[in-house]
């Protein structure tokens, strides 16, 4: 077990393995939400107690286009390394501030391919269907945010860097300092697109 900090934020200064750094939930639509000892994630669900649970969409505005649509974004993930790079820049984030459910450290999370399986914990199972596509909420929150969430690669496509979106495949309760262990799926590699 690591030692866990203020508000069930685990230290992973010196964590060899992928891991939990904090998992947060909220049960209203708002941007932020609150650090949590633990979430409990539900197979097909998401995350008990969530605004964003559920079987079809509850983004908002995705609801408003058409809310018979798959939830793709059960879960929201974060690598708290975004938070490093970010820093460098004057913004100070911390977890569960951009929205995120469960924040991370030592994944590449942008690198993963459509479908990858994150095994989180004893018993917790997600599957990435998706990257984040930063909004301009993120401006509302600390403005200039966005630009430094959003970048360009050296062919000049955009880069999302507002982590991934999953949906639960296994049931079980997450918190800080759960080891992630990263699944690839056979064959074929498909690269993230927003969601």
């Amino acid at each position: 077990m690591r030692p866990i900090g203020d508000a069930g934020v685990v230290n992973t200064e010196s964590a060899d393995q992928p891991s939990v750094v904090a998992v947060s939930k909220d049960g209203t639509h708002r941007f932020s939400k609150p650090v949590v000892d633990h979430v409990v994630l539900i197979a097909g669900w998401g995350i008990d107690g969530d605004a964003h649970a559920g079987t079809t969409v509850q983004h908002r505005s995705r609801v408003a286009r058409d809310p018979s649509q798959p939830n793709l974004r059960q879960v929201h993930l974060l690598h708290a390394e975004l938070f490093d790079e970010v820093a460098a820049a004057g913004f100070e984030v911390a977890p569960g501030q951009m929205g995120e459910n469960v924040t991370t450290r030592g994944i590449d999370l942008l690198g993963l391919p459509t479908g990858a399986l994150l095994h989180i914990g004893a018993e917790a199972c997600v599957r990435v269907t998706g990257l984040r596509n930063p909004c301009q909420q993120i401006n509302g929150f600390e403005p200039g945010l966005l630009r430094a969430v959003l970048g360009r690669a050296e062919d000049g496509a955009v880069e999302r860097k507002g982590g991934v979106m999953a949906v639960v495949v296994a049931g079980g309760t997450v918190c800080a300092g759960d080891t992630v262990r990263v699944e690839l799926p056979v064959g074929e590699r498909t690269p993230l697109a927003p969601v």
